[in-house]
């Protein structure tokens, strides 16, 4: 229990998650920004993006994946496109939605690929943007000045669980030191029965990775 690694985290709540992607909703519309497609970046963009577009009555959506960061806050070498867009962005004017610019990586990523595409005109939208970023996006809810890992609720499970595994490193620890390690890293607050289920996950998890190891990834 020794890994000095910490650093704060914020829970985002539902309805503070939809109260973000209306207003942001709102700022575009009063931009008269009319998109011909909006593409939502997966996996973070997916919610925001659909809120957006009911708030802007659009129902052109559509995803790109783009891979950067892992479980409890890891960053890949390099932000990269996964999964790519299936429809023709020639000459279209695009909105990209995402939930949060952290380096701006993946935001980048994101235009130079749509741009690669053929795209004509293109802004870019998230809910919450921290000055971290090298990339301000066009549009944004919430500024974030002093830095902490954001976790949104249809990500929580995932987040929480990588931060476990990360207390836990190689020694075992018992459910209250893992809660109490949880707090004190990273300002979490977590429960006896869903640390129980995050354990049971993380065996499946570690499973996983070794039959990835084995068999390569899709």
């Amino acid at each position: 229990m020794d890994n000095p690694v910490s650093f704060p985290c914020q829970l985002i709540s539902w309805d503070e998650a939809y109260r973000l992607s209306r207003e942001l909703a709102r700022a575009i519309k009063s931009s008269r920004y009319n998109p011909d497609l909006v593409v939502a970046i997966g996996r973070g963009g997916y919610v925001p993006a659909r809120i957006v577009c009911d708030f802007l009555l659009h129902s052109l959506l559509t995803s790109i994946k783009i891979e950067h960061w892992d479980i409890a806050a890891c960053k890949r070498p390099q932000a990269s496109v996964r999964f790519p867009l299936v429809v023709d962005v020639r000459e279209k004017k695009i909105l990209i939605v995402d939930d949060v610019t952290d380096t701006g990586d993946t935001l980048k990523a994101a235009i130079d690929y749509v741009k690669s595409e053929g795209a004509g005109q293109i802004k870019t939208a998230v809910m919450q943007h921290k000055t971290s970023s090298d990339i301000v996006p066009d549009y944004y809810a919430d500024l974030i000045s002093d830095w902490r890992w954001i976790i949104y609720p249809w990500a929580a499970h995932e987040d929480v669980l990588g931060f476990t595994e990360r207390v836990l490193s190689d020694e075992p620890a018992s459910l209250a030191e893992i809660g109490m390690a949880l707090k004190e890293r990273f300002s979490l607050h977590v429960d006896g029965d869903s640390l129980r289920e995050i354990l049971g996950d993380l065996v499946d998890l570690k499973k996983a990775r070794r039959n990835e190891d084995r068999y390569g990834r899709i």
